[in-house]
């Protein structure tokens, strides 16, 4: 039986200086800083020890639950239509982004990284260290998407 909701916490929020509109076309270089809770400190021992990490993080300022289900990818009207579960993009049942991100510094209970492509004030949810597991070399990706720049 699946639970009617799912309450979870934020263990901290997203700090950057670039603007919401800009992060979409910037989240390649965009430099920002996760700012944990200062309770949390003590689970990032260790963490510099990894050069990037996985992010969860709650995209709060995206309206309501999405009922759209079927959507062109990148809001492009030339892509097929396609589910949104098998799109990246904020129209999801559930505003949780995530985001691989190459971890630059630690300061107490601060995070400098490069590509997380969250607005200033973002509620973060889950850090993990991102490892050889999560590696995959064999994708598969649509046709769409597999001769697009940057995923070849």
């Amino acid at each position: 039986m699946e639970p009617a909701c799912i309450t979870l916490t934020p263990i901290g929020h997203v700090r950057t200086d670039v603007s919401d509109a800009e992060v979409s076309r910037r989240r390649r270089t965009i430099e920002s800083e996760i700012v944990l809770r200062d309770e949390f400190a003590p689970a990032l021992t260790g963490i510099e020890a990894y050069s990037h990490l996985i992010v969860l993080f709650w995209m709060d300022r995206v309206p309501g639950a999405s009922t759209v289900l079927v959507t062109h990818p990148r809001g492009d009207p030339a892509l097929p239509l396609t589910g949104v579960l098998a799109a990246r993009g904020r129209t999801h049942p559930n505003p949780v982004g995530l985001a691989v991100v190459e971890l630059l510094g630690r300061d107490g209970a601060r995070l400098r990284v490069r590509r997380l492509d969250a607005w200033d004030g973002t509620p973060v949810l889950d850090i993990k260290p991102y490892d050889h597991y999560d590696v995959f070399t064999d994708l598969r990706l649509p046709d769409w998407l597999a001769g697009r720049p940057g995923n070849s």
